[in-house]
């Protein structure tokens, strides 16, 4: 004598194998995260007095006076 199934749920059925490896998908996925994520703003410079600024010679400092000759 076979069970009869139920008529109202239908037989459970295995999970059909997936076309994509879960290292994959977890790849596919940060690499659209580093793609779609526009880049910080730079952290703003602290203020500076321009004499203090590197390169910059202030007048008076001596460095660009000359002998006369």
């Amino acid at each position: 004598m076979s069970q009869a199934q139920p008529q109202g749920r239908p037989e459970p059925q295995s999970p059909a194998p997936a076309g994509v490896s879960m290292r994959d998908l977890l790849a596919s996925c940060a690499a659209a995260t580093a793609v779609s994520t526009p880049p910080r703003a730079p952290e703003p410079e602290t203020r500076r007095p321009v004499r203090e600024r590197p390169g910059h010679r202030a007048a008076g400092d001596g460095r660009d006076h000359r002998e006369a000759a």
